[in-house]
C-alpha cells in the first residue's frame, strides 16, 4: 500500500484526492484498480482497458474488494466522481488508498491514452432520451405550422415530462426505451432516470 506515491495534484475539494491520466495509467501498471462509475451503457460502449464498471446509481457500499491496495474512480469529465467523492470515500475498504481520476476519460482520451470502444453497442440512454426528446418536440411544432395548432400539444408534453424527469429523477422516456430491441443486452442495468448526469 505504501508502494504508491501521494498524488501529483491538489485535492478536490472532497475526500478524495485527484490524480492526473499518465500518473494514473502508472499506478494500474503497479497494481491499483480502476473503476469507472458510469452507467452500464456507457461503459459498454467506451471504456478504459480494465477498468471496473460500478455505477453510481448502483448500490456503492462495497466499491473495493478486500484485496484493493489501491483504487482509482472515473467518471466522464471528472464532474461526477467529485461530486459524488464522499460517497465513493465511503464505500473504499479502510485499508485501501482512493484517488479520482482528474478529468476524468476525456482527460486521459485527450493524453493519448488507450481506450477499448465497441460502437456497435447502442448509443448512451442519455443520448437515447434527448433524440427522442428533441425529435418529438420538432415534430410537435412542425406538424402544429402544417397541419394543426393541436399539434403544439405533443411539444408540451414533452417539455412537461422533461421538467418532471428533472424535479423527481424518473424518466418515463427513458424506461421505455431500455425496453427497445437494441437495449436488450443491457435491459437489467438500464437506469430509469434520463440520465442528466451521465456526460459528465
Amino acid at each position: 500500500m505504501s508502494s504508491f506515491p501521494a498524488p501529483l495534484s491538489a485535492p478536490l475539494p472532497a475526500p478524495l484526492p485527484a490524480i492526473a491520466p499518465e500518473r494514473a495509467r502508472q499506478m494500474l501498471q503497479e497494481g491499483a484498480v480502476l473503476i469507472d462509475i458510469r452507467e452500464a451503457d456507457e461503459h459498454a460502449r467506451e471504456h478504459i482497458p480494465g477498468a471496473r464498471s460500478r455505477p453510481l446509481s448502483s448500490s456503492i457500499s462495497s466499491m473495493t474488494g478486500p484485496n484493493d491496495a489501491a483504487v482509482i474512480f472515473h467518471c466522464r469529465s471528472g464532474m461526477r466522481t467529485a461530486s459524488a467523492a464522499d460517497r465513493l470515500a465511503a464505500g473504499v475498504m479502510p485499508d485501501c488508498q482512493a484517488w479520482v481520476l482528474e478529468g476524468g476519460l476525456d482527460a486521459w482520451k485527450k493524453a493519448g491514452l488507450p481506450v477499448t470502444t465497441d460502437r456497435s453497442q447502442p448509443l448512451e440512454m442519455q443520448r437515447q432520451v434527448q433524440i427522442g426528446a428533441g425529435s418529438m418536440a420538432l415534430a410537435g411544432v412542425l406538424l402544429g405550422f402544417l397541419i394543426s395548432p393541436w399539434f403544439f400539444a405533443i411539444s408540451g408534453f414533452v417539455g412537461a415530462g422533461l421538467i418532471m424527469a428533472g424535479v423527481t429523477g424518473f424518466c418515463g422516456m427513458a424506461r421505455l426505451l431500455a425496453h427497445a430491441p437494441w437495449n436488450r443486452a443491457l435491459r437489467p442495468a438500464a437506469p430509469a432516470s434520463c440520465g442528466v448526469s451521465g456526460k459528465n
